[in-house]
């Protein structure tokens, strides 16, 4: 083996990435199975609750939430994949063979890293094409409680609007710009704060400065009366960008469309800090996965060489999820405005990079 190349055996890093993706996989199924059976004990009752759900609302509920589940724990089955590879190579001396024939920490650790890169590029695809997707399905499913979807995916829904002194709320928007169609429109018509009256319509579309509804019902409350008045404009001077970009759900939209929501809001003067900590979370949680093989790689260097080897494999699992908490930490700062939006997504990852590596160079290089 050349101990000057990253990877000196094609064959040694084929099996070890081959022992660290069966068992990354294995463990992630595992999880899957038992979340998937706890979540359903929960939510089984309120589904069936609807009249007329039956089996076919549970499998579809099940098809939804799994993706949710996946995506979720996914890191931690590859820190856990990554003790129990480098545990066993330690346990059967491998890794003292590898040691022996030249190889460095980093030399051993790379064919894991390297299959990290290529779960978390696989990740980031089946987050941006699947897990937001159904998301935003299994939102809308929830507020109806799990009754019939009135509402095709991707569209905002329940956004209210205020304009002056009344209030618009809108069932459902598709499309945007001048193009957005409104469905199910209530203005709360007040004045001087007291509510005069309610219009509705189901219909709605832009016109002027203004909205078009139709066909319109006006009830006055001091009269306690409904009257049709066919189709009206209310809403002069609301623009599209306040209904479209009242309710941006991050979770619910792909990088690209939450990157394009957010250039909308920059252009209407909307503050976007936490939507943009979101975006760059959606490219730094995939990438944590190659931090796993790092931090878990007490478990096969360092510490206590006395054949302790339980209690590095339980150092590993508490570095790695430490970083878990420290990442949700940060986040959740970023959403509260205390964190800048690259040091919400990028902190927790560049830390414990700098973290994991000290330990491995101090320890075994």
């Amino acid at each position: 083996m050349k101990a000057s190349s990253l990877f000196p055996s094609r064959t040694i890093a084929i099996y070890m990435a081959k022992l660290f993706l069966v068992r990354t996989f294995a463990i992630l199924g595992v999880l899957v199975l038992i979340l998937q059976s706890l979540d359903l004990l929960t939510e089984s009752g309120k589904i069936l609750a609807y009249h007329g759900n039956g089996d076919a609302q549970i499998w579809h509920y099940v098809g939804l939430r799994i993706p949710q589940i996946l995506s979720t724990f996914l890191p931690y089955s590859v820190l856990l994949g990554a003790i129990i590879t480098l545990t066993t190579l330690n346990q059967n001396s491998e890794v003292i063979a590898l040691k022996a024939s030249g190889l460095s920490a980093h030399q051993i650790l790379a064919p894991l890293i390297v299959a990290s890169f290529g779960v978390a590029i696989l990740s980031f695809g089946f987050n941006d094409r699947i897990v937001v997707r159904a998301t935003a399905t299994l939102d809308q499913w929830q507020k109806v409680n799990y009754g019939p979807l009135p509402i095709d995916r991707g569209d905002r829904s329940n956004v209210w609007v205020r304009d002056g002194d009344d209030l618009i709320q809108v069932g459902q928007i598709k499309g945007r710009g001048n193009a957005a169609i409104l469905g199910d429109v209530t203005l709360f018509d007040r004045e001087g704060g007291s509510l005069e009256r309610i219009i509705k319509a189901p219909h709605g579309k832009r016109e002027g400065d203004g909205w078009r509804v139709w066909p319109a019902t006006r009830f006055d409350i001091a009269a306690d009366k409904a009257v049709a008045v066919g189709s009206i404009v209310i809403g002069h001077g609301v623009r599209p960008d306040q209904f479209s970009l009242a309710s941006v759900d991050a979770d619910g939209l792909s990088f690209a469309d939450l990157h394009s929501a957010i250039d909308d809001l920059n252009a209407a003067g909307r503050p976007t800090a936490s939507l943009e900590g979101t975006l760059w979370h959606k490219l730094s949680g995939p990438l944590s996965a190659m931090l796993m093989p790092l931090l878990g790689a007490v478990a096969a260097f360092g510490i206590a060489r006395s054949g302790k080897l339980f209690v590095r494999a339980v150092i590993g699992m508490g570095l790695g999820f430490l970083y878990f908490v420290a990442d949700n930490f940060a986040l959740a700062m970023g959403n509260l405005g205390a964190y800048p939006p690259f040091l919400a997504a990028w902190g927790a990852f560049l830390l414990f990079l700098m973290i994991g590596e000290t330990v491995l160079i101090r320890t075994e290089e």
